[in-house]
């Protein structure tokens, strides 16, 4: 054992060598972290931009009922052009532009049109239907203001005021969301989700990765020479599968733990955390040691990056398993990677213990004694033949 745990140490220096490999293993990912929490981890405000000037009483008004919107978040600017770069540049998600004279317009009983513009493409159906719903809302105010003042009840300005008070303790009609089932995402962080998908991605990408150190040392004839040494084919193995092992627990532990300080990620209960990790470290530990000792050289290597990226979408880790049809989430689940996302998911979102996803922990555990076996026998057998 001793003599497997050197060679397990090996290939931890080589690891401390690599200073591109340690900004992958430990700086990348809790880069991407922070990149897809602040991105899409605090939810979707749609952003609205208007332009008021010179619109009148009634057009700052309809101005305040969009900054005044829960459902918005309003931004004025000074012109339409303005207005328009910053609807191209993403600053915004669409525009309003209230034109000059909507006061005058409006109270001499003409029509006013407002121009809506949005970016080509985007998803603003739920910005359109809030900016014509406070629309309609004035518009019905001032209808019903005009035709009172026409009737001699006053002028504009006190049949107005008249329309807001009525309209503001006239009925209403309540609408009453239910959500069936329990509610998955309350409680959960900005960063939790993409935390959970992100350390499975790189801890089986990095460990892909690492193989090309073992291809080296077959291809040198370093696995051989140690033969001729006080030590067995099998320590060999051992000590190989220990070092890429090791440096898998590394990754995740450390993701696990900065994820926690920097960004205050929730992974639900330890215990089950610590036995998802551990099945699939050993996962990418087989994966990692099956493909060393089947391949013959380090080009050969450089198509694992995006097998190992594609199993990793499949599987769950860039777009969540939900959004997937039935259909296909039972074919993510032929990898590793669906039954290990869907495990953090639980322990996060829910609250599980590790009872909870012990179907997840023997499925990984399945997946690791089928690769490193099949690893340990060919590798054993380059060794020795």
């Amino acid at each position: 054992m001793r003599k497997a745990l050197s060679i397990a140490g090996v290939n931890a220096k080589r690891l401390t060598r690599d200073r591109i490999g340690l900004f992958f293993l430990f700086v990348f990912p809790i880069i991407l972290i922070l990149l897809l929490g602040v991105t899409f981890g605090s939810g979707f405000v749609p952003r609205v931009g208007v332009v008021s000037e010179n619109s009148g009483e009634l057009g700052a008004e309809l101005a305040t009922a969009l900054a005044e919107e829960a459902n918005l978040e309003a931004e004025r600017f000074p012109s339409e052009q303005s207005l328009t770069d910053a609807i191209e540049r993403g600053e915004v998600d669409a525009g309003v532009v209230i034109p000059e004279g909507y006061d005058e317009r409006l109270r001499a009983g003409d029509e006013a049109e407002i121009e809506y513009t949005a970016r080509a493409g985007s998803n603003t159906t739920a910005i359109r239907t809030t900016v014509d719903a406070l629309v309609v809302d004035q518009g019905a105010r001032v209808r019903a203001a005009l035709f009172a003042s026409e009737r001699g009840a006053g002028d504009f300005e006190e049949t107005s005021q008249v329309a807001r008070s009525l309209a503001a303790e006239g009925p209403t009609v309540d609408v009453t969301v239910r959500s069936q089932g329990e509610d998955t995402f309350e409680g959960l962080g900005q960063y939790d989700l993409g935390a959970s998908s992100q350390l499975v991605l790189f801890m089986f990408v990095n460990s892909l990765g690492a193989c090309i150190a073992l291809i080296q040392s077959r291809r040198l004839g370093v696995s051989r020479r140690m033969l001729s040494t006080p030590m067995s084919a099998g320590t060999i193995v051992v000590g190989e599968t220990f070092g890429r092992f090791f440096v898998a627990m590394i990754q995740g532990v450390f993701i696990i733990l900065a994820a926690s300080l920097l960004f205050g990620v929730k992974w639900g209960d330890p215990l089950g955390a610590s036995a998802l990790l551990t099945a699939f470290a050993l996962v990418s530990t087989g994966a990692a040691m099956l493909f060393g000792a089947i391949l013959s050289n380090e080009q050969q290597a450089g198509a694992l990056t995006p097998l190992s990226l594609g199993l990793a979408a499949l599987g769950g880790c860039m777009v969540p398993l939900e959004v997937f049809s039935p259909t296909m989430q039972t074919i993510a689940h032929l990898t590793p990677h669906a039954w290990a996302v869907e495990g953090f998911t639980d322990l996060i979102r829910t609250d599980a213990g590790i009872t909870d996803i012990a179907l997840q922990i023997v499925v990984l555990l399945g997946f690791a004694t089928a690769l490193l076996a099949a690893a340990s026998w060919r590798l054993h057998k380059s060794i020795t033949h």
